[in-house]
């Protein structure tokens, strides 16, 4: 499997990952639990757009 499938794969599992989170944000009551599966997707779509940035084949520049 090339790099660029890998990353590609490894995004949309984030993005699922980020996506059912949300979900399960909105289905609690618990106003905390709430905010902390919010914080939690958010960071990982963070990950994700941050993935997309190094241009699909996740090769990241040096630092």
């Amino acid at each position: 499997m090339s790099v660029a499938r890998e990353s590609g794969d490894r995004a949309q599992q984030l993005r699922d990952k980020a996506r059912h989170m949300t979900e399960a944000a909105e289905r609690t009551t618990d106003p905390e639990q709430r905010q902390r599966l919010q914080e939690k997707a958010r960071k990982l779509q963070e990950q994700c757009d941050q993935m997309g940035t190094t241009g699909g084949g996740g090769i990241r520049p040096p630092k």
